[in-house]
């Protein structure tokens, strides 16, 4: 059973839509419909507010905190369109450093992809366009476009691990610097494609298109490498109905195997993958927050839940 370990008042004076911890759980980010960004300092019970990072004009949906690797940072998308990247100065300041306007609508989801794979940002957006931002250091980015990735929106995306599942990370093997270049995502036309990049033609191309939702995929979610074979995505939908997707070879793309993890009275908004990828966190519109396991028989089990309207 897991429990409520602590509470963060954020003084957001709005809906909040997404809260995110960095890399090593010692900041917390979170980001509403006030226009604000918000970074705290956590540990335990306490926090302290950091930043107030004000810049968007509309509100602001999702954040993602870049890899340490690369630098203190971390991106948030809006309803204006507009990606804004922000980062940590040496003397613990932290401004606006890069501003990404290419869509033409709400852009309503981004990630950083794994570390290994490359300073990508994926950002999708109600446009039906899907845009991926390629640093090159310097604070200086470049970006590709795919258009049409979803005919009525893009809602989510998600990065798949940065080595195919399966592969052995032993430097002394052929696989060990195989890198996977590939993300998911899922739109309000009810479907969850997957896309490679081609290195040949320097271009995003769809790899997979997964059909059975029948309604608009509210989000995506690529579980973390097990070291096992299968490679599986998660995905929820609007009519409450939860997905297990599973694929034992990416280059066949025989993303041919579905299963109904669960159905939910009501719309399922957020996923979750734990870090070791065994266990998945649900959040909807009935306020609950539940964890769930795949039994060995295969069936997915309900191990916690959590109303957030009861926490303290």
């Amino acid at each position: 059973m897991a429990t409520v370990v602590g509470k963060v008042e954020t003084n957001h004076e709005n809906m909040i839509h997404d809260a995110q911890m960095d890399i090593y759980g010692h900041r917390l980010a979170t980001c509403s419909s006030d226009r604000s960004v918000r970074i705290f300092e956590v540990d335990k019970n306490q926090h302290k507010l950091i930043a107030n990072l004000v810049g968007h004009d509309g509100p602001v949906w999702q954040i993602s905190w870049m890899h340490p690797m690369y630098g203190n940072a971390l991106a948030s998308c809006s309803y204006d369109k507009k990606v804004i990247l922000w980062k940590e100065s040496d003397r613990g300041q932290w401004s606006k450093f890069y501003t990404h306007e290419v869509h033409a609508s709400s852009v309503n989801s981004i990630q950083w992809a794994p570390p290994d794979t490359g300073l990508y940002l994926a950002c999708g957006s109600s446009d039906g366009t899907i845009s991926i931002l390629q640093g090159s250091g310097d604070d200086k980015f470049s970006f590709l476009t795919i258009p049409n990735a979803h005919t009525t929106g893009v809602n989510a995306v998600s990065w798949a691990p940065s080595h195919p599942s399966g592969t052995t990370l032993d430097p002394s093997t052929k696989d060990y610097d195989v890198i996977s270049k590939r993300f998911a995502s899922g739109g309000g036309d009810n479907l969850v494609k997957v896309w490679k990049f081609n290195d040949d033609k320097s271009e995003w191309e769809m790899e997979a298109e997964l059909k059975g939702h029948n309604n608009w995929v509210r989000d995506v979610a690529w579980a973390p490498d097990t070291g096992f074979t299968t490679s599986t995505i998660a995905s929820c939908c609007q009519d409450g109905k939860v997905f297990i997707w599973q694929c034992k070879d990416l280059d066949k793309a025989n993303w041919d195997i579905k299963r109904t993890m669960h159905t939910f009275d009501d719309v399922v908004w957020h996923l979750s993958w734990s870090v070791m990828g065994d266990i998945l966190a649900v959040s909807g519109g009935d306020n609950k927050i539940t964890l769930w396991k795949e039994s060995h028989k295969g069936a997915w089990i309900c191990i916690s839940k959590q109303d957030t309207t009861k926490a303290n």
